[in-house]
This record gives C-alpha cells, sequence and structure tokens, in this order.
C-alpha cells in the first residue's frame, strides 16, 4: 500500500514539472501550403532543426521567451525568414510561403549524386549551400544534380556528428555516397521514420 502511495506519488510530481515546464516555453508551429515548403528545412536562431514536415508532435518548435529568428531553406527558392518574440506558455503560428529564387539555374551539364544516409533526414549542404534532405536524394528515381567539378557535399543533423566530403565529379558522372551518421557525444538523439 505505502509502495503505490509512493508510485502515484511520483507520477504526480512528473506531471505537474512536465506541465510547469510548458508554462515557460512557448511554442511555433510552422505551417507550408505545398510540397515544397514542407519538405523545406527549418533553422531557429541558427541551429538547424529538420523539415518543416517532421516539426510537429514529439518534434514540436518549443523555445524559451524571447526573440527568435527562424529561417526556412529550399534548393532554388529565396530563404524564408521572419523573427518572433515568443512570451512563456504562448503559441505562434506562422504560415510558411517559398518563392522561387529567380536567379537560380540548372546547369546545362550536371553530375549525378545518390545519397544512402541513415538517419535519412539529415540536412544535405552542396558547397555549403542547404539543397534538402537525404531522403529526397535516394531511391530509383531521386538523385542530387549539381554542376561538374569540385564540390563539398556536408550532411548534418542534430544530436549527430556532421558528415563532410569532397568529391570532384566529372560531367554526367553517377555518384553514389553512403554513410551512417555517428551519435553526437553524449547525445540522446533517436531516428524516426516519415
Amino acid at each position: 500500500m505505502i509502495h503505490k502511495f509512493w508510485c502515484i506519488c511520483v507520477v504526480l510530481i512528473a506531471v505537474a514539472a512536465a506541465s510547469s515546464e510548458n508554462k515557460i516555453l512557448g511554442e511555433v508551429e510552422l505551417q507550408g501550403a505545398s510540397k515544397v515548403e514542407r519538405d523545406s528545412g527549418v533553422w531557429v536562431d541558427g541551429q538547424y532543426l529538420g523539415y518543416l514536415k517532421e516539426l510537429k508532435g514529439d518534434k514540436k518548435i518549443l523555445l524559451l521567451p524571447g526573440e527568435h529568428d527562424i529561417v526556412v531553406r529550399q534548393d532554388g527558392y529565396e530563404d524564408f525568414q521572419t523573427r518572433v518574440n515568443l512570451q512563456p506558455a504562448e503559441k505562434q503560428t506562422v504560415t510558411v510561403k517559398m518563392a522561387k529564387d529567380l536567379r537560380f539555374k540548372m546547369p546545362s551539364v550536371y553530375s549525378e549524386v545518390k545519397l544512402a544516409v541513415n538517419p535519412n533526414r539529415a540536412a544535405v549542404f552542396v558547397d555549403d549551400l542547404f539543397v534538402g534532405h537525404a531522403s529526397e536524394f535516394d531511391g530509383l528515381v531521386h538523385s542530387l544534380l549539381v554542376a561538374p567539378g569540385h564540390r563539398k557535399i556536408t550532411i548534418s543533423l542534430p544530436g549527430y556528428q556532421t558528415f563532410q566530403t569532397e568529391v570532384d565529379l566529372a560531367p554526367k558522372q553517377k555518384f553514389r555516397l553512403r554513410t551512417d551518421l555517428l551519435k553526437a557525444p553524449g547525445s540522446v538523439a533517436t531516428s524516426a521514420s516519415n
């Protein structure tokens, strides 16, 4: 009987702690109308969090009160940028609308890069420019088209060590890159399915 009493007390304390935490943090919910927005990468205060469609549920964006810069990026589109000022326990919804970057031009001759990355939700950068997440560039019909030449490929995900490599690609070359990201020391990162 006393054991059950202590178990119930521990559960109630944990629930109270969780609800008090929610009274401090604010939440930002990002909404996008099209696949372009939903597959775009999200940065908060310069830190990559993931792509828009996955940042909900247990991956929702919870932030300390105050001002925060939000940037949403997609290859071939202008960055969507906004600043939010959160109050404790406040929830703000931000509608993301990506606009085509008229300066973006596909190369007339290109190389093809296929990625097999675990976890496949990691962000992919070519020459320090965000191009998408790894799952977009794997499979039979999906690949990353880049201009031939020397390219730096970076794969990054919070909770994991960043992977970087440099490749020299010939015109029309097909290149396959496989890697398993290593968990960062002291991290409790988990992999998620789409």
